[in-house]
């Protein structure tokens, strides 16, 4: 290894003095030593520090603990923490950050100052660090989001209000509208904006409604009027509507808000309010209110496809014809149907639904799951009349379609249950005999078995370790960062580049802790630690195994803990990190230290 002033005897500081004048940034440059080699001038802008804790061949702990003490240090906010911050654990924080590979952040040093951190680690350990003021932007970003979230709140405030409410612009166009206003209608926002009135009512009222709206727009005088709406399910609304104008007249937007007075020209239900308030709240002229919009289509709420294949639809023999409830155009008539969806909420309420229409009802998540079932029933000579399709998942009705499978259809997550009912019904064809459909057991656990690699296996007690650490890891800079930290806490350690290497590595040098990479090329970290231990199955000993992963995903520990591994850590690593891990695992640390 070549020492601390040939790395640093590389580094043009009249160049980096340049580079950093010019380009406005503040820059250091530390060792791997963690030591100062270079600290320009502007680093004091942002850490107003002594020029002693500046000068070359000061470490880095030092002049973090002067930053520390000043009450500027990144990332805390001093004036608003509610403990008091430990020196110690801040400086070994900031140190273990200088360890990464690469590392940007924009962090606030002050109350209205904040700055952006670039951190690189070269593959010679040395650490170049640029600092640049990033206030302006950062404040102009964190205004953009409060707008954001004014607005996102405003639209909720507005959504879960009872009285419908739109807005239009000059061209009398809609260019907001909340839930009850669509809920009126029975249309989505997406079939309402950027429409007019007259694409929504008979052409008589849409005039009658521009004129009024084109009146307010031009005076700024608010219009009041009480009316009588037709809502799209048929229901009767009464409200009385007001419309003003939001702006001056040559920018102003036309606001609509209809108050629902419903309860109060209908009447409230028993025991809500006292008769003589009920009186008191009664209308005494209906006829007060005019008719307006009449959202109701009652062509639309009939599905005429459904009607005809119900009646031509022949009744199979030997069963019963369908039975009609007492409500129109209701069908129960039972069938064996799959649903397909991987939302759990949606599967629970499709079940219920269905199954209290009389359907028999199973549900999977995915195509493989769809593919075994379909086959397992084919195997038992049974039979499928419909398979639901979640949106997620809506390729498997071409799936179905080219497997001769059983008929899907794709659902519309927010039906209501008629309409769900409705589609089913139109879509699946009776069965001419009755039975259970199967619900498929969960699948089973898929067992992996160590890999069938070539060990020799050792016919006595283990031998005496001849190294401390063996690390697995196939990244070259990540290498380098092993190699320093050991060396540094004074352990012995060999490299392997893949899983393969480091099982043969485990069989050849002993080791009494190994770091094992879970992703690696030729051989995965999961199946080297499988295939050590199998052969310690015909030892005594154990070596503690500690899985390297870049993320702690739930999905991974498990397979870790599956494959044999004893711990994990968490790319990227620290020193700290692994010093925590050698005290847990190597007690006698010190004493082997010692004797090297």
């Amino acid at each position: 290894m070549n020492d601390v002033a040939s790395s640093g005897a590389a580094v043009q500081l009249s160049l980096l003095e340049a580079v950093s004048d010019a380009l406005g940034l503040a820059i250091f440059v530390c060792d791997r030593n963690d030591e100062l080699i270079f600290a320009s001038k502007p680093i004091q802008q942002f850490y107003p520090v002594e020029d002693r804790f500046l000068a070359r061949g000061t470490r880095l702990r030092d002049f973090l603990g002067a930053v520390f003490d000043l009450g500027v240090r990144s990332g805390t906010a001093t004036e608003r923490s509610r403990r008091r911050v430990n020196r110690e654990e801040w400086i070994s924080a900031r140190v273990s950050l200088h360890w990464r590979e690469r590392y940007e952040v924009v962090e606030r040093i002050a109350r209205q100052r904040w700055i952006n951190v670039r951190k690189r680690r070269l593959a010679s350990g040395l650490c170049v660090v640029a600092l640049t003021e990033v206030s302006e932007q950062k404040k102009k970003e964190e205004q953009i989001q409060l707008d954001v979230e004014r607005m996102e709140m405003t639209e909720g405030i507005l959504d879960s209000l009872p009285n419908p409410i739109c807005v239009k612009d000059r061209s009398l166009k809609y260019i907001g509208v909340n839930k009850a206003f669509c809920d009126l209608h029975g249309m989505t926002p997406d079939q309402i904006l950027g429409r007019s009135v007259w694409d929504l009512i008979e052409p008589e009222l849409a005039e009658k409604f521009e004129t009024s709206d084109r009146m307010v727009l031009e005076t700024g005088r608010e219009h009041s009027l009480p009316e009588q709406i037709v809502r799209a399910n048929g229901d009767d609304c009464w409200v009385v509507t007001h419309k003003f104008r939001v702006g001056n007249a040559h920018r102003g937007l036309l606001v609509t808000c209809m108050n629902d007075v419903t309860d109060i020209v209908v009447g409230y239900d028993d025991g809500v309010v006292s008769p003589e308030m009920a009186k008191n709240l009664a209308v005494a002229r209906y006829d007060a209110f005019e008719p307006a919009q009449n959202c109701h289509d009652p062509y639309q709420a009939l599905d005429l496809h459904v009607l005809a294949q119900t009646a031509e639809a022949p009744t199979p023999q030997g069963m019963a014809a369908p039975q009609r409830t007492t409500e129109a155009a209701e069908l129960v008539v039972a069938g064996r149907i799959l649903v397909m969806t991987p939302d759990a909420t949606v599967e629970t309420r499709l079940l219920s639904v269905l199954s209290k229409r009389g359907h028999e009802v199973c549900a999977l998540s995915s195509a493989p799951e769809m593919t075994a079932f379909l086959d397992a029933i084919r195997e038992a000579n049974l039979s499928l009349d419909l398979v639901l399709i979640d949106p997620a998942l809506a390729d498997l009705k071409a799936t179905l379609e080219t497997a001769a499978g059983p008929p899907g259809i794709v659902f519309d997550p927010s039906w209501a249950e008629e309409a769900l009912a409705d589609h089913v019904l139109a879509s699946f064809t009776i069965r001419e005999t009755a039975g259970n459909l199967p619900i498929p057991a969960a699948p089973a656990a898929t067992l992996q078995s160590p890999a069938d690699w070539d060990i020799v296996l050792p016919v006595t007690e283990r031998p005496t370790s001849d190294i401390d650490v063996l690390v697995a890891e196939d990244n070259d800079i990540n290498q380098f960062v092993f190699s320093q930290i050991l060396e540094g806490l004074g352990l012995s350690y060999r490299i392997a580049a893949n899983g393969e290497e480091a099982v043969r590595f485990w069989q050849q040098f002993h080791p009494r802790l190994i770091f094992m990479d879970v992703s690696m090329p030729v051989m995965n970290g999961f199946d080297a630690t499988r295939a050590i231990r199998a052969a310690e199955a015909h030892l005594s000993s154990r070596t503690p195994i500690v899985a390297v992963t870049t993320q702690a995903l739930d999905i991974d520990l498990e397979h870790a803990r599956a494959a044999g591994m004893d711990d994990h850590i968490v790319k990227p690593i620290s020193p700290d990190m692994i010093e925590r891990v050698r005290n847990r695992y190597l007690q006698d640390s010190s004493d082997h230290r010692q004797q090297r």
